[in-house]
């Protein structure tokens, strides 16, 4: 089987090709002259017996003969890269968590603890951010992102569901003498009114949206900057009720209405499907699928 093989440089300059869609970037990448990238992806062409790149001015593309070879090769190579990680470190080292803002103070934080003490040789580091990751170029191993679960390339574990219903301080529901229908909200300051959450519940309550338009388009960016907003009484926030079950279970907030919107999105872990047999990786997913069943209850996707 071994002599079917291609030279395993000429399958390293391909990958690198594909990956840039360039011959000037993969031999920037491999410290090779551009000639030599294209002496290397022509033996692999010879050997497939069939051209892998179209060749333009200043760019190339893969032909359908690439196109069929690269998701392979590209696969190949991050099991390689992997294996020699897990030979070399195990289930220890760094493992680098990218999560949002709101699931990282108010579920991983509080729960993190259980996860150090069963694997004391992994650090793990946070990073906090919405924006999209590219796993290739960044130093970072899995993410947990709220969106409706379809990355293509990527291996996703359904965590629970981003519903939303609106949360307000006691205190501040007294002011008017309680909330007894939804429309006891109009008396009241709603915090980021431009949040498209507000329209989609004050739809399914019955509310008039337009009523939203006039009040003050602030907002605070985050889930938890609201909530805090809403327990200090300066309006109300419209918020995933998996994420605050501390602040209505000690009487913080509270949730006036049973009713509970959901636009289809989640929160989910996600990572490259080449990385799953890694072991600080597998560590984490399943710990992280287990703890979230104990606290929040199991996951319905």
């Amino acid at each position: 089987m071994v002599s079917q093989l291609p030279p395993l440089q000429a399958i390293r300059v391909f990958e690198a090709a594909a990956r840039h869609a360039s011959f000037t970037k993969a031999a920037g990448e491999l410290g090779m002259t551009q000639a030599a990238v294209s002496y290397q992806i022509k033996l692999l062409e010879e050997r497939v017996g069939a051209p892998l790149f179209l060749r333009k001015p200043r760019q190339v593309t893969l032909t359908e003969a690439g196109q069929r070879l690269a998701p392979s090769i590209t696969e190949a190579f991050g099991i390689i890269s992997e294996a020699y990680a897990a030979a070399r470190t195990g289930a220890e080292g760094v493992l680098c968590v990218t999560t949002i803002l709101t699931f990282a103070s108010n579920w991983l934080a509080r729960h993190l603890g259980a996860f150090q003490i069963e694997h004391p040789n992994l650090a793990v580091r946070l990073d906090t951010s919405t924006r999209l990751i590219d796993f290739a170029r960044e130093d970072v191993d899995v993410a947990i992102r709220a969106g409706p679960g379809n990355w293509p390339g990527l291996t996703k574990h359904f965590l629970f569901k981003a519903d939303f219903t609106p949360m307000l301080s006691p205190k501040l529901a007294e002011s008017i003498g309680g909330l007894k229908e939804p429309a006891d909200l109009l008396r009241l300051p709603v915090l980021d009114p431009g949040d498209y959450w507000w329209k989609e519940w004050f739809t399914a309550a019955g509310l008039p949206t337009d009523s939203l338009e006039s009040r003050p388009r602030n907002s605070l960016g985050a889930q938890a900057y609201e909530a805090n907003a809403a327990m200090a009484g300066n309006g109300v926030a419209i918020l995933t009720r998996a994420l605050f079950s501390a602040e209505l279970a000690d009487g913080r907030l509270i949730q006036p209405f049973d009713l509970v919107a959901w636009d289809g999105n989640a929160y989910w872990l996600v990572y490259p499907e080449a990385r799953r047999n890694v072991p600080k990786i597998r560590a984490f997913r399943d710990w992280l699928l287990t703890a979230v069943e104990a606290t929040l209850g199991k996951p319905e996707p």
